[in-house]
């Protein structure tokens, strides 16, 4: 009886709490929607341009969702451009102030930022640059700017871009935790570090040439926007010539510098106010919140603009990652909504399984056939990537998109060597030939190997062929810039891999030409959870979320990058087609 009646006691206590856990879901719900109606943007107001969270293409975010945003480290691209273009026409806005921002971008994302800057900057409005420390990142952004200020103890970072790749062989051998490669494509070293110490020549070929291409798309930017020719760019870069405050200033890299109080004076007299104190700011998030509210583009008609963001996985998917399910209901949607009459499909991903990319690329062909569909690629669009776009009617790519790598690669841990130092013996039986399963513990066979060595060679031609029939090329030509080669787009549009140069405005433009549309909306995919269904789920991930946020705190930046590329590393299953190195551009 004493058991029962606790039993029922635990039920109703359960439901009491759920219960009030219900009611202030709604009533927090209700004070956040009222607080979003209080934006206020006055006269003369300068809006504040501050990229300190991670930047991702599209984060899906439902504005009626009050908790989705509790953990959220990211902001998407989509709205801070669409922010800038609302902007740009709000006549209580008079100039942007980028200030002290830490870009955590790629290139092609802040390129595209830039270009809506140049576009803000045609409604006779102002932009001003502040910052105590200069990134390359960063300068690149500023250098769109009127004026760009630093302080008068700031440093600037100005010296070309290089790249670093780690190599793992010694370590296996040290360990005895070694893995077992098989790949397609000379190109295609995503696995080098673990067969050698050192960089191959083919490997350090491309790498040299792909950031040499990016490096003068930048140059190119800056020189257009600063006044600066190239030559004298690269020369600054050579010697360190923009270090100090004092030399950036002699090199022409900024205009001025100054004190932060200094730098709000400048503001002050740019919008007519005597007195720094008497400027109005509207922060980004702030104005976001706002801008969100406002259609910029109208109609019956559609264009849908469904993001392919983060690693390709077998699966489901998410917001970062490339799954078959959550991108090919999009497609699926997007196909059978009659008033959508075009398809803009986003790319920014370096790969990943071979089968998924392949299960996407069908729904896309599929897709194809009922309207025009045109791809925009973001900073990466390589080998699963550039596999999912492939079939496109039509390619824009950023001339500092990373894309190509046209190859696949097969990853098998085995620990038999570290098994046998410490004594460990796996003893395996099986009814067929082949019915025993690759152990861990047990070098691989060679019969093993062939079979894996196989179903590479088999994906490799598959991939050939459905780049050979989306872009026209015979499998030669295929060939012959695929062996796992990645190229910046400038040289992937030489190539044939892309139509042309430009971001994803220029795709939609491209999408409702195709369409012969005139007034037309966009809708933007894959949905992601419900407002409630996501604040349920973050009930239990929180912590798990809150956790990561605290590794990498504690262990900084570039340590967490590499932790998270190891446990990436270790969820890889199947044929992959991913980027031949991790590119850690600096």
């Amino acid at each position: 009886m004493n058991f029962l009646r606790n039993f029922l006691a635990a039920i109703l206590g359960c439901l009491f709490a759920f219960g009030i856990l219900f009611i202030m879901f709604f009533i927090f719900a209700s004070l956040l929607g009222s607080g979003e109606d209080k934006v206020s943007v006055k006269n003369n107001s300068i809006l504040e341009l501050q990229l300190q969270r991670p930047i991702a293409d599209y984060t899906g975010k439902n504005d009626l969702n009050p908790f989705g945003g509790l953990f959220e480290e990211s902001q998407g691209l989509d709205e801070i451009l669409h922010a800038i273009a609302v902007a740009k026409d709000d006549e209580r806005i008079k100039g942007i102030s980028i200030n002290n921002n830490f870009v955590i971008a790629g290139l092609a994302q802040v390129q595209a930022i830039r270009k809506a800057l140049e576009d803000f900057k045609k409604a006779d409005k102002f932009i001003y640059t502040y910052s105590d420390f200069y990134m390359q990142k960063d300068y690149y952004l500023a250098s769109v700017s009127d004026s760009i200020f630093m302080n008068p103890v700031g440093a600037m970072d100005f010296k070309g871009l290089s790249s670093e790749v780690l190599f793992f062989k010694e370590l296996q051998e040290k360990t005895g935790v070694k893995m077992e490669v098989i790949r397609h494509g000379k190109y295609k070293s995503a696995v080098e570090p673990y067969l050698e110490n050192e960089m191959s020549e083919s490997n350090r070929t491309q790498i040299k040439e792909l950031i040499q291409s990016l490096w003068n798309s930048m140059v190119s930017d800056i020189a257009t926007g600063r006044g600066i020719s190239e030559t004298d760019l690269n020369r600054i870069a050579d010697t360190l010539g923009g270090r100090s405050p004092k030399m950036a200033k002699r090199s022409g890299l900024i205009d001025d510098i100054v004190f932060y109080d200094e730098y709000e004076a400048k503001l002050a007299g740019r919008v007519g106010k005597e007195n720094r104190k008497d400027l109005e700011y509207v922060s980004l998030d702030e104005y976001t919140k706002y801008s969100n509210k406002k259609v910029l583009q109208s109609g019956g008609d559609k264009i849908a603009v469904v993001f392919a963001q983060g690693e390709i996985f077998y699966g489901e998917g998410g917001p970062d990652i490339i799954g078959q399910g959550i991108i090919n209901d999009a497609l699926i949607k997007v196909r059978e909504d009659e008033n959508v009459k075009a398809v803009v499909l986003r790319v920014n991903s370096p790969g990943g399984s071979a089968l998924t990319s392949d299960i996407i690329w069908r729904e896309v062909e599929l897709l194809k056939e009922t309207k025009p569909v045109v791809v925009s690629m973001g900073n990466v669009a390589a080998s699963g990537g550039y596999y999912i776009a492939a079939g496109a009617d039509k390619i824009f790519a950023e001339p500092t998109t990373i894309t190509g790598s046209i190859g696949v690669f097969g990853t098998v841990p085995n620990i038999s060597e570290l098994a046998k130092d410490i004594g460990i013996n796996a003893e395996q039986v099986g009814t067929n030939t082949n019915s025993v399963d690759y152990s861990l513990f047990e070098p691989m066979s060679d019969n093993f190997r062939e079979v894996i060595k196989e179903g590479i060679e088999q994906t490799y031609q598959t991939f050939l062929q459905r780049v050979s029939q989306g872009r026209d090329m015979t499998i030669d030509e295929v060939d012959e810039v695929a062996q796992g080669r990645v190229w910046s787009g400038v040289d992937a549009k030489r190539y044939g891999l892309v139509d042309e140069l430009g971001n994803l405005e220029d795709a939609i433009a491209e999408a409702a030409k195709m369409a012969e549309l005139g007034d037309y909306g966009i809708k933007k995919y894959p949905k992601y959870k419900s407002a409630f269904e996501q604040f349920m789920e973050d009930l239990g991930g929180a912590s798990a979320k809150a956790k990561q946020h605290v590794i990498r705190e504690e262990i900084g930046e570039e340590t967490y990058m590499l932790w998270k590329e190891v446990k990436n590393a270790t969820q890889q299953k199947g044929i992959q087609a991913r980027m031949p190195f991790s590119l850690n551009i600096k």
